[in-house]
């Protein structure tokens, strides 16, 4: 079997990778959801009118800076601080793009633009969370990569 075939053909049902999958899509959830959550609130508790795409994008971003200095924050206390910085931004950009993305279009489709209701940010942490868990596996599982 190719080297490829391996990484894809992997075995789904292992409960530890999963915990430990989970446990990594939770901490990047956390740090997204900061930044995020707070950019939008920003915009909407001071009534600033930018299009809803500036909005979210502006979000998306700010949850991936917030992410970053969480990881970097959490690493810090197992290896020197550049190393951990070099570690929180090797990790998987895919899976904190995803999840941003997912959260994001969750509040949109739900709210009609970028608007956090008491209602909607439950459903966007789900989503938030779901929708990166089986690539973080299959990174735990196929690579032997985790964040932390």
């Amino acid at each position: 079997m190719s080297e490829l075939a391996q990484k894809i053909d992997i075995n789904w049902y292992c409960k530890h990778t999963w915990r430990r999958a989970s446990y990594n899509t939770m901490w990047c959830l956390l740090g997204c959801s900061i930044g995020d959550f707070g950019t939008i609130a920003y915009f909407q508790f001071m009534g600033i009118a930018w299009p809803v795409l500036a909005i979210m994008t502006l979000a998306i971003i700010n949850g991936l800076i917030t992410s970053i200095l969480l990881e970097t924050f959490i690493l810090f206390r197992q290896m020197p601080l550049k190393a951990a910085f070099q570690t929180a931004i090797g990790m998987s950009l895919i899976s904190m793009i995803s999840m941003e993305a997912a959260m994001n279009l969750t509040d949109f489709i739900a709210t009609g633009g970028a608007k956090l209701t008491w209602w909607v940010i439950p459903l966007m942490l789900i989503v938030g969370f779901i929708t990166p868990l089986p690539y973080n596996y299959w990174r735990l599982k196929a690579l032997g990569k985790a964040c932390h």
